[in-house]
């Protein structure tokens, strides 16, 4: 029997960073996908990537191996190199500052640890199947966080 691997791809979205922003999983398991998202009013890119992530793997019921694809190079180098650095440093980075987004750095590495997560970049918005659909339901987690105008714009 073949080890039971889990797939999820990720993926997070800003309309202006800050802004509004939404972030957007699928989980591949067995030929099924579960598609995830959800959005906050004011946040970054950053944060969205890293929150489809974490949501991404706390959705898991049980530990289980995981190839996770995102087309965050922040994501992935911070969770496979910079991490150790600022675990070292009590999440500080090189030059002593305080790391950003550490609480959803902290959240990622614990949600990494109840798995065996192998983390892969994609190349964002080039056509891969799973990282546009993704891109959309984190786009469209958005949606209802955009300022909408009050009144109509005027006829020209």
């Amino acid at each position: 029997m073949s080890e039971e691997r889990v797939t999820i791809f990720t993926d997070g979205a800003c309309s202006g960073n800050p802004g509004p922003g939404g972030w957007g999983a699928i989980l591949r398991f067995g030929g099924t996908d579960k598609e995830l998202s959800g959005g906050e009013a004011m946040t970054t890119n950053n944060r969205m990537e890293l929150l489809a992530a974490i949501e991404a793997l706390n959705a898991l019921k049980r530990p289980v191996p995981v190839d996770l694809h995102s087309d965050s190079q922040y994501l992935r180098d911070g969770i496979t190199k910079w991490i150790h650095g600022w675990k070292r440093n009590g999440w500080k980075t090189a030059d002593r500052k305080p790391v950003k987004n550490a609480e959803l750095w902290q959240a990622l590495d614990a949600a990494r640890t109840l798995h065996d997560v192998t983390f892969h970049w994609v190349k964002g918005h080039a056509g891969h199947p799973e990282n546009e659909r993704c891109d959309e339901l984190a786009r469209l987690a958005l949606a209802p966080f955009k300022k909408k105008p009050a009144f109509p714009p005027a006829p020209r």
